[in-house]
């Protein structure tokens, strides 16, 4: 068996670990880092965010939106 060209990095979830940011709906920094640039959630597998606090970060997107702290849909991309 080939061995791979390069050593993939393990995933760490950025929301684990002592100096870890809060997920709340408020901190808007922290949330457009985890959308793209149409203002769609980064799936998981991309983010390397763990299950249980995409789940939060996605409650908090929704959150976020439903109150005009982020936009739903981002239309200032070029054509």
């Amino acid at each position: 068996m080939a061995r791979p060209a390069y050593l993939r990095r393990a995933k760490v979830c950025p929301f684990s670990g002592p100096n870890a940011p809060v997920i709340d709906y408020k901190n808007t920094r922290v949330l457009k880092d985890f959308l793209s640039e149409r203002g769609r959630i980064v799936p998981r597998r991309l983010s390397a965010v763990s299950s249980g606090k995409q789940r939060e970060l996605a409650t908090a997107i929704k959150r976020a939106r439903h109150l005009a702290l982020l936009p739903y849909v981002n239309t200032y991309s070029s054509r």
